[in-house]
């Protein structure tokens, strides 16, 4: 590998400030990697000659034989989100200029020892509770040789033998849109080491900067068991994860900005076949719905080898996942041969201490977890939700509490579960808002749903407040008292009210006798309010229909 990058990258004489490759803007260090003798439109058209091959080859993949089972793992990374990064105490935030937030430390520079940051222990064991594993009391880290131009140090320090927890699983709800049931997932492991730097690579593909800002900073890795059969149990898994790093608090999980990032590996095998076949690593994935793609093309092009007797080229590699030929073709692209574990070179870390935890404070971490997504998507099915209400309400922590905030004031759970998914949801997606940013309270929501189920005001008086709330804040009572919104549902005022638009409107009562029924909307009119029962009343009134006709 190292040979590979070599040619890659244009090696310079040694300086002891070599400035070919340290380069001074604005008072930042870039430090830049030029690409030797390439040119970019020859790049271009082997990837687009690559990409037509295997565009070619894709139009077959809707006729490969069934006869194959799919074998798929995740390895998972979660970036966590400490004040600090995981050895020393410089700050990590996403978007922040190269290399302005680094030290000696994230450097790798001779001499700087590293410092565990506590917290990072305190998150691992937490994730590893709540994914059901087994905690080692006693753990350790060690050194993962590799060299990449955005690893400082030439290693990372990482957990190998012995990692912090292991033996888990993790229980996921199929969406009913791709056939429903529930799925547990085995968790292999969950370790902890620090994140790599990042590689800013130009248009023109002649250089590439290092941006040091991210090196260092604290990762969880999570490896699955090989439990998965098809794109969508994968990506579902990988959502899940995602959910639970969240309602735990230890990262945001936005793939976005590379806090969740998923290497898929997939096999196939003919079924009944116990053997594996031989992996292939899949990168580059930044949703969970290009994963599902990802890996749906690649169990297609091995399943295709298979079937052609070429089952000998699929090898154990690292392949990038092209984002960009989704318009016209979905593939895979060799990126590198996979390393074996030979080649990580690991070796326990010297200059860090073993990792040891007691079970007083195992238990105090466990009595501090939240109610997690499938514990609370079981309590809401015992509601009498739909799944459907279930999976939306349980996906995002702070819908949930808000949803739990108003039940918890008396309200009707599927008339709550309704509001939240149709004109609330609709709301703060037309507005770009979250749940916590928006000016209905969940007390007030109660409030509104109960004096719409009470009469007090029709549902549409209720969507006309609901929204004045949603845009302006306010009280539903302080809304109905301010415009007088109160719906009439006493007999005797609801038949003074009729007897008096009667009394005001001879003429067009004449024509209504007439057999000019349309007229029924204009006396609907006169009533001067949206009331339900008024309207209902007006209409069929026995003492009006006898005047009419």
């Amino acid at each position: 590998m190292a040979s590979t990058i070599f040619r890659t990258f244009q090696v310079q004489p040694f300086l002891l400030y070599p400035t070919s490759l340290l380069k001074r803007r604005n008072g930042v260090l870039f430090f830049t990697t030029t690409q030797k003798n390439q040119n970019p439109q020859r790049q271009t058209k082997k990837v687009s000659a690559s990409a037509t091959a295997t565009s070619t080859q894709s139009k077959k993949l809707d006729k490969i034989p069934k006869n194959y089972e799919p074998i798929i793992g995740i390895e998972t990374h979660v970036q966590l989100s400490t004040l600090t990064k995981a050895f020393c105490s410089c700050p990590y935030n996403y978007g922040s200029y190269p290399n302005t937030t680094i030290c000696p430390i994230c450097m790798g520079l001779p001499g700087a020892l590293p410092v565990l940051n506590s917290k990072v222990i305190d998150f691992a064991v937490k994730l590893g509770l709540a994914l059901n594993c087994k905690l080692a009391f006693n753990s350790k880290f060690d050194r993962k040789q590799y060299f990449y131009p955005d690893l400082p140090k030439g290693y990372q320090i990482s957990q190998f033998d012995v990692p912090i927890a292991s033996g888990g699983y993790l229980d996921v709800d199929i969406p009913v849109e791709f056939g429903g049931g529930h799925k547990r997932f085995g968790i292999t492991r969950v370790h902890m080491e620090e994140d790599a730097g990042k590689l800013l690579h130009t248009e023109n593909g002649n250089y590439s900067q290092v941006d040091l800002n991210r090196a260092g900073v604290p990762l969880l890795e999570i490896v699955s068991e090989p439990d998965m059969r098809n794109g969508i149990e994968a990506s579902e898994y990988a959502a899940e994860l995602q959910r639970l790093v969240r309602y735990l608090g230890v990262s945001n999980g936005n793939m976005q900005e590379g806090s969740l990032r998923c290497d898929v590996n997939v096999s196939v095998r003919p079924i009944g076949q116990s053997k594996f076949g031989t992996k292939v690593e899949v990168k580059n994935l930044n949703s969970f719905a290009s994963m599902g793609r990802a890996i749906d093309f690649e169990i297609s092009r091995q399943v295709q080898l298979h079937s052609q007797g070429q089952e000998d080229q699929i090898v154990q590699e690292t392949r990038l996942w092209d984002e960009g030929t989704q318009a016209s073709t979905i593939i895979t692209i060799t990126m590198r041969k996979k390393e074996g574990l030979a080649d990580y070179r690991y070796f326990p870390e010297p200059d860090l201490p073993a990792v040891i935890i007691s079970q007083e404070y195992v238990d105090d971490i466990q009595s501090s977890l939240p109610e997690l997504p499938e514990i609370k998507r079981r309590r809401y099915e015992k509601m009498g939700l739909s799944m459907q209400d279930v999976l939306f309400l349980a996906n995002d922590k702070n819908i949930a509490d808000y949803f739990d905030a108003t039940i918890a004031k008396g309200a009707d759970a599927k008339l709550v579960a309704n509001w939240i998914m149709s004109d609330i949801a609709a709301f703060m997606k037309n507005e770009k808002l979250t749940i916590n940013e928006i000016k209905l309270v969940p007390e007030e929501l109660s409030e509104l749903i109960a004096s719409i189920k009470g009469g007090t005001i029709s549902s549409k008086i209720g969507k006309e407040i609901l929204f004045e709330i949603l845009a302006k804040g306010g009280t539903v009572k302080g809304l109905i008292e301010e415009k007088d919104l109160v719906q009439i549902v006493d007999p005797l005022e609801i038949e003074k009210i009729v007897d008096k638009v009667i009394a005001d409107n001879p003429k067009q009562l004449e024509q209504y006798r007439g057999g000019k029924t349309k007229l029924q909307g204009y006396f609907a009119g006169q009533l001067g309010r949206d009331n339900a029962t008024l309207l209902t009343w007006f209409i069929t009134s026995a003492d009006l229909f006898i005047m009419v006709v």
